[in-house]
C-alpha cells in the first residue's frame, strides 16, 4: 500500500463526513439524545411522555413547514407569530357562528397576511425580512386590539377536540401536524409548483428567463406559510383551551426557523428539506425537554439553541462552498 493512498484516506473520510453531515445529522443527533433519555431521564421512555412531547412540537412543526418553503425561494418569514396571534384573536369572536365559520375566518386571516407579504416581495420588491418585520409587529399589535387584550376561555368542546381529543390513541393535533407534513412533502416532489419553488430559490434570474411565474409563485408561497401558521394558532388556541393574543405564538418564529436550518434547508434557497424540518423541530424539542428535566436554566438551554444554529449554518455553508 502506497503511503499517498494512506495520507489520503483521512482526507476522504473527512470530506465524506462533511457530506453526510447536512443530510443525516439531525437524525443521528435525535438518536443520541433518545438513548441519553432512555438511560439517565426518569420516565423518558413512556407513553405520556411521547405524548406530552408530540403535542408540544406540533405547532411548531406546522409553521416550521410553512417557513421552510418561504426559505426555500430564498426569503425568509417573520411574521407567523403575529398570524398565529390574529388566529387566536379570530377564533372566540366568531365561534358563536360555528366551529368551521371561526376556523375559515382564521384562516383568512392568514391568507389576507400571506398576500400582503408576498405582494410587498414579489410586486413592491422588498427584502422579505423587511417585508415581514412590518407584520410581526403590526400583526400582534392588531390581533391584542382585536382582543381588546383579554385572554377569552374557550369552551366549545367540538373545537376543544382538536387540541385535546384523540383519534386511534393519538392526540387529534398530532395527526392534523402529520396530514401537513404529507401535504407538504406531496407538494415539494410531485407538483410542477414545487419545482418551481425550488426553481425560484435557486436562481431567481434564470426563472424569470424561462418564463416561469415568479411572483405568483412567491405570493402563492407566503399566503401558504400564513395559512400554515393559522392552523397552528388556532390548534394552540384549542390546546390550551383560551385565547390570549399577547402570548400565542410569541418568537414561534424563531423556533421554525431554528428547525428549517437544522434540518438542512439552506437560508441561500433553492432546496427544502420538509421530512428534514420535521426532525429539526423534534431535535430542539428533545434539547429543551431535556435540559427541563435536568433540571438547567432556560438561560442555558437557549445557550444551547445558539450553538446548535451556528453549527448547523456553519455545515450548511461549508457544504455550498464545496
Amino acid at each position: 500500500m502506497s503511503t499517498e493512498t494512506v495520507a489520503a484516506r483521512p482526507v476522504v473520510d473527512a470530506a465524506r463526513l462533511k457530506a453526510w453531515l447536512p443530510k443525516y445529522g439531525v437524525y443521528a443527533a435525535i438518536v443520541l439524545l433518545v438513548v441519553y433519555n432512555i438511560f439517565f431521564t426518569p420516565y423518558f421512555a413512556t407513553w405520556s411522555n411521547l405524548r406530552i412531547q408530540l403535542i408540544q412540537v406540533a405547532p411548531i412543526v406546522i409553521v416550521a413547514l410553512g417557513m421552510a418553503l418561504v426559505i426555500g425561494t430564498e426569503g425568509i418569514d417573520l411574521s407567523v407569530g403575529s398570524v398565529m396571534a390574529l388566529a387566536a384573536a379570530f377564533i372566540p369572536l366568531y365561534l358563536g357562528y360555528g366551529v368551521v365559520a371561526a376556523i375559515l375566518v382564521a384562516l383568512l386571516a392568514g391568507v389576507a397576511v400571506g398576500l400582503i407579504n408576498g405582494v410587498l416581495v414579489a410586486k413592491v420588491g422588498l427584502q422579505p425580512i423587511v417585508a415581514t418585520l412590518a407584520l410581526f409587529v403590526g400583526g400582534r399589535g392588531l390581533a391584542v386590539v382585536i382582543s381588546e387584550g383579554k385572554l377569552v376561555d374557550i369552551r366549545n368542546p367540538d373545537f376543544l377536540y382538536l387540541g385535546s381529543g384523540d383519534l386511534l390513541g393519538i392526540p387529534v393535533l398530532v395527526w392534523i401536524a402529520a396530514l401537513m407534513v404529507l401535504i407538504v412533502g406531496f407538494v415539494m416532489r410531485r407538483t410542477v409548483f414545487g419545482r418551481r419553488l425550488l426553481a425560484v430559490g435557486g436562481n431567481r434570474p434564470a426563472a424569470e428567463l424561462a418564463g416561469l411565474p415568479v411572483k405568483r409563485v412567491l405570493i402563492t408561497v407566503y399566503v401558504v406559510c400564513a395559512v400554515l401558521a393559522s392552523i397552528a394558532g388556532l390548534l394552540s388556541v384549542a390546546r390550551i383551551q383560551s385565547s390570549d393574543a399577547s402570548s400565542v405564538g410569541l418568537l414561534i418564529e424563531l423556533s421554525a426557523i431554528t428547525a428549517v436550518v437544522v434540518g438542512g434547508t439552506p437560508l441561500t434557497g433553492g432546496k427544502v428539506r420538509v421530512l428534514g424540518t420535521v426532525a429539526g423541530a423534534l431535535l430542539m424539542q428533545l434539547v429543551i425537554a431535556t435540559m427541563i428535566k435536568h433540571n438547567l436554566q432556560p438561560s442555558t438551554t437557549e445557550m444551547v439553541q445558539a450553538v446548535i444554529i451556528l453549527i448547523a449554518v456553519y455545515v450548511a455553508r461549508e457544504r455550498k462552498t464545496r
